[in-house]
């Protein structure tokens, strides 16, 4: 066995800025200055007589040598944390999940009471986030995303396929004036998402529809998706729904689906780990859970044509 064996502190900083390839959300992920992280970065090398990174104005990049210790390294630091949380049964019984408040709001909470039901013993935290940044610099143990799902250095599951349509109250489609065909919108209130996050898909939607008029009625700007869908339920003008998010809504009556017409979006919700905590039993049971309750990755949706 080899006499000095590095640093726990020199190996996190070291796994969190090769996940980044940034030493800035390192330390945010760590709680650490900069200037820590390049130190325990400097101590990790010196002892290893290896360079780990290149450093080229503000991009870092892995070294072959550090491409080869970080796949070396990443399962160790995983059966340590997994075996640190199974000794420590206060910290064993507590799940911190980061999530989007679109889907917090209207599927997570909801669901959660069946959750807890089945899983008593583990105790909750639920942290919303706005920004992609914010979202990876987190401290957290299971993330829901939403995106294309590809994030490097992440364990990443998608939730379900997601299909994407307009959608409107019973009594704005009663209202008038009609809405028959895409054509429509052109004597309607739309109302548009603006987010760093998630992506207005009504140009998607539009083309996928073909003959459309080239401008909406009127359209009315939300910041976050969660303003979009209340203004939606409120009756303001139309929006474009979500499978994973209005599926109740629809059910329920409270909204409907004037068009009939849905396109497969590229995006989806995503469950997301970092690597050191994917196999942590609070972290497989609850992803087990959510993939029960929520997923249908299976089959395939079914595109409802014109």
């Amino acid at each position: 066995m080899a006499r000095h064996l590095p640093s726990l502190s020199a190996l996190r900083a070291f796994e969190a800025t090769a996940r980044h390839l940034s030493f800035t959300r390192a330390a945010t992920e760590l709680n650490l200055t900069q200037t820590a992280i390049s130190h325990r970065i400097k101590e990790l090398e010196g002892l290893l007589s290896i360079q780990l990174f290149t450093r080229k104005q503000n991009t870092v990049a892995l070294t072959e040598a550090g491409r080869a210790y970080l796949d070396a390294i990443r399962p160790a630091l995983a059966q340590i944390a997994v075996a640190t949380e199974g000794v420590s049964s206060q910290r064993e019984n507590r799940l911190k999940i980061s999530c989007l408040y679109a889907f917090a709001l209207k599927r997570l909470i909801p669901a959660l009471p069946h959750f807890r039901l089945h899983h008593p013993d583990i105790a909750l935290r639920i942290a919303p986030f706005t920004s992609p940044a914010q979202a990876e610099q987190q401290d957290f143990d299971v993330a829901i995303w939403h995106g294309p799902g590809d994030w490097p250095g992440f364990d990443v599951q998608r939730i379900a396929r997601e299909q994407i349509f307009p959608i409107c109250t019973p009594a704005l489609l009663a209202a008038g004036p009609k809405l028959e065909t895409p054509d429509d919108l052109g004597r309607h209130t739309v109302l548009r998402t603006v987010s760093p996050i998630i992506v207005d898909e009504w140009p998607a939607w539009i083309k996928h529809a073909g003959a459309v008029p080239a401008e909406f009625g009127s359209e009315i700007w939300c910041d976050g998706l969660v303003l979009s869908l209340d203004a939606v339920l409120s009756g303001l003008g139309l929006g474009i729904g979500r499978t994973s998010l209005v599926s109740d809504d629809l059910a329920s009556g409270r909204l409907v689906e004037p068009f009939k017409l849905r396109l497969s979006s590229e995006s989806a919700y995503h469950l997301v780990s970092r690597p050191d905590k994917s196999a942590l039993p609070k972290v497989t049971r609850f992803k087990a859970w959510l993939l029960d309750q929520m997923g249908s990755d299976d089959d395939e949706p079914n595109e409802v044509g014109h």
